[in-house]
């Protein structure tokens, strides 16, 4: 049996969001109550990234509670602290004797430049999103941390496209996997399954082509900081080691790859967490050709369900 389930069908996560419409920034939290093996991989080259070093497998943690994904660059990464709280408050976290510790990893992405760069994800928009967690269907578009995403920047925000917060999952047999991702690249968002531009900067003739651009200004010295980072999770019902979670995520970067052109580039700090909670065996390897095949998808879905914002449109030309 394979069939396309909701992300919130993989029992033991529950996943919650809050975000600022109006300011355009947001944070999601992924909680695993029971803690879930995990791992990282980080491709970019300005990743913003929190707690990550737990997650190499010779150090001791080595379940972790939950994984934040934020707008608001560096200041994002203060959104965990109230993701701590909430989860201390229920008792969830490593014994440490006198209390429980919460292991909170995440990571941010950079939308400072869209809607009102003073405001962004803090303890109480980390501690709203854990209060918002449910098993409920998940939103895409413009929530949680792809509040405030865009694509398609090589020419400027001015002429950037809308990203997004996207879901995709499956389930085979009895493993259950997807992905969750804010898309917030520097380049253009394509679909692998018929080359279709999903979105791109725009020109005055239409959709551009980062990769073009980027060749045709191989000698020129930009800063194109301003903007970019795409950030997901891969969650899974599966036993996994930490090893075994690093190469998950690892894998799911094809995802990216397949659907964002160009990816990885030094000034994006694409990152993937996985996370499973050890209820079925399954190959690695299938695993994580699974996990890319669900993360180019969900990389798909979120910009498609994105809408305008702030002025910057988006690819379908829905508005909020």
């Amino acid at each position: 049996m394979n069939r396309e389930i909701g992300i919130n069908e993989i029992y033991g996560f529950t996943i919650g969001h809050d975000q600022d419409i109006q300011r355009a920034t947001g944070l999601t939290v992924i909680i695993c109550p029971e803690g879930a093996s995990a791992g990282v991989d980080v491709r970019g080259g300005a990743p913003g990234t929190r707690e990550t070093d737990l997650l190499n497998p010779t150090n001791l943690v080595d379940r972790v509670h939950a994984v934040m994904l934020a707008g608001g660059s560096a200041f994002g990464l203060d959104g965990a602290s109230g993701i701590m709280r909430y989860l201390e408050e229920k008792g969830i976290g490593f014994d440490v004797g006198v209390t429980k510790v919460p292991i909170v990893c995440g990571a941010v992405l950079f939308d400072l430049t869209v809607g009102d760069w003073k405001t962004r994800p803090d303890g109480e928009m980390g501690y709203r999103a854990c209060l918002n967690a449910s098993n409920q269907s998940c939103p895409r578009g413009n929530v949680g941390a792809g509040t405030g995403a865009t694509v398609g920047k090589i020419l400027g925000m001015e002429r950037a496209v809308k990203g997004g917060l996207g879901t995709c999952a499956l389930q085979i047999g009895d493993v259950k996997i997807g992905a969750i991702v804010a898309v917030n690249c520097l380049g253009d968002v394509i679909d692998p399954s018929d080359g279709t531009v999903v979105a791109a900067c725009r020109t005055d003739s239409g959709p551009g082509n980062t990769e073009d651009i980027l060749t045709q200004s191989l000698g020129e010295k930009k800063n194109l900081f301003a903007g970019n980072t795409t950030i997901g999770a891969i969650l899974t019902n599966a036993e996994l080691t930490k090893a075994q979670a690093t190469k998950i995520a690892s894998m799911a970067q094809n995802g990216y790859a397949r659907t964002m052109r160009p990816a990885h580039t030094l000034f994006d700090g694409d990152t993937i967490f996985a996370m499973g909670t050890g209820e079925v065996q399954a190959d690695i390897s299938s695993l994580g050709a699974i996990a890319a095949r669900v993360m180019e998808r969900a990389v798909i879905a979120g910009v498609r369900s994105a809408r305008d914002l702030c002025g910057v449109p988006s690819a379908t030309g829905g508005h909020l």
